[in-house]
């Protein structure tokens, strides 16, 4: 059976021409700075071309290289426009496509996990394949029940690829920070190394995914495939068609926009209180808009695929967010940073004034305030940016605050949905969501309470 299209010794060599061609680039620029153009044009110019280099290798591969770039590309929104600008369709084309395993390798998986008569399941099965992804590729078929499915067969050596990769890159994540204001690098991809011998069990994926399907099966907003069938390195599920949020991201009007940004909030914040579990790839080649929601074929549903990185949260989002966020909206200072200490975000070694941390949080929770909120590319990089100018104020303060590792997901994936709402340019009523499904985002009636005691 053969490895992945690109061998090893290849793959380490161009992840390892990033850093040197970074520091080419920065040698340029010094040179530039000698001649008398100014230090914010020639760092713009800078990391232009350096994201351009970044993101032309990390779409060439599978493995940690394209998780790595999936994941940066939710941040964009973050970037300053004169350089997201150039670079903008990589990213897009990073969450939709990748190069294709070759198709004698695709029959080779599915003979040794389903069976010499594997081809006697399906009616049919194309073996071009629909989509790709990190570490496997998507062909469509139809069940030997008559049932339409997407069939997805994991890469071999697609576990080796992925921690090669990201082992790589995390050598020279100081180098690749400055790419996305405000955001510390390493630990995203320590992360999702943390994550990867789940996300290659497909066993965990398939109880992921039908805990979702069932729950959600007559959701008239949500749609969530049925596992058909599921084996290692295998998995079929239902077919879902739809529009990809790319496509809405690119192209689509602004009622899809808003439609799919309400949509995406809602299921962030009801997933966890419905199914115990948070999807945690909230990337835009995720999700599918289908025609026939509640107001009929003009309307939209929201389709949701690979639940193969999952966050498991028994009790749905701890409390604390949204006493925390309440809190903080009703200014009450005191109470959020004692609040904060006690859950580790606040060291016992540090001492911090309340209010200033008030002042940190407000501008963060912008979108909470109000009824309806807008989300944009503009109000993403003003928060990026605040929180990345060393002689800003929330600079010198984020530096202080720490992210205890219970919630290190958890704030990725809200950052990421964040991040897709403002590439969508979507007005979402966020409070709305918050208020029917966040813990202690409401403050429990004291009635209700005492009922609840005597029972």
């Amino acid at each position: 059976m053969s490895d992945l299209p690109r061998k090893a010794v290849t793959r380490t060599a161009k992840l390892a021409a990033l850093p040197l061609g970074i520091a080419g680039r920065a040698t340029w620029g010094f040179g530039k700075r000698i001649v008398g153009e100014s230090a914010e044009l020639v760092g713009r110019e800078l990391q232009q071309r350096t994201a351009e280099q970044l993101f032309k290798v990390l779409g060439e591969l599978k493995g940690g290289a394209m998780k790595f770039g999936q994941a940066l590309s939710v941040f964009e929104s973050a970037l300053p426009e004169e350089v997201a600008g150039p670079y903008r369709a990589a990213l897009t084309k990073l969450q939709e496509a990748a190069p294709p395993m070759p198709t004698r390798t695709v029959h080779a998986v599915l003979e040794e996990r389903l069976g010499e008569g594997w081809h006697e399941l399906f009616l049919e099965f194309e073996d071009k394949p629909a989509a790709a992804a990190s570490i496997g590729q998507v062909h469509r078929g139809v069940w030997h029940d008559g049932r339409e499915v997407a069939v997805k067969v994991q890469y071999p050596g697609a576990g080796e690829a992925l921690l090669s990769d990201l082992n790589q890159l995390s050598r020279f994540s100081r180098l690749l920070g400055p790419l996305i204001p405000g955001m510390d690098i390493k630990p995203l991809i320590a992360e999702l190394k943390d994550r990867v011998s789940e996300e290659l069990d497909y066993g965990l994926e398939a109880q992921a995914q039908q805990a979702h399907a069932d729950e959600f099966e007559d959701d008239p907003d949500v749609v969530v495939p049925q596992v058909v069938h599921q084996s290692d390195q295998v998995l079929v599920t239902e077919w879902i068609d739809g529009v990809p949020l790319s496509e809405i991201i690119s192209d689509g009007t602004q009622e899809q926009r808003d439609r799919a940004g309400q949509l995406l909030a809602r299921f962030l914040f009801s997933g966890p209180a419905r199914t115990g579990l948070l999807h945690a790839d909230p990337h835009p080649g995720n999700f599918r808009l289908l025609p026939g929601g509640p107001e009929g074929e003009d309307d939209w549903r929201l389709g949701v695929l690979d639940f193969g990185t999952v966050d498991r949260l028994p009790g749905g989002l701890p409390a604390t967010i949204g006493e925390s966020l309440r809190m903080t909206l009703d200014g009450e200072a005191e109470a959020v940073y004692e609040l904060l200490c006690a859950e580790g975000f606040v060291k016992e070694t540090i001492e911090l004034d309340p209010d200033a941390v008030l002042d940190y949080l407000l501008p963060i929770i912008e979108p909470a305030q109000v009824d309806e909120f807008t989300f944009t590319r503009g109000w993403m990089r003003s928060q990026a940016g605040r929180v990345a100018d060393p002689r800003s104020p929330a600079y010198q303060l984020g530096k202080q605050l720490n992210l205890p590792p219970s919630y290190l997901l958890i704030h990725r994936v809200t950052l990421s949905t964040i991040g897709v709402l403002c590439q969508l340019g979507a007005a979402v009523r966020l409070r709305e969501e918050l208020e029917e499904w966040l813990p202690g985002f409401v403050p429990e009636d004291p009635v209700d309470g005492d009922e609840a005691a005597e029972a």
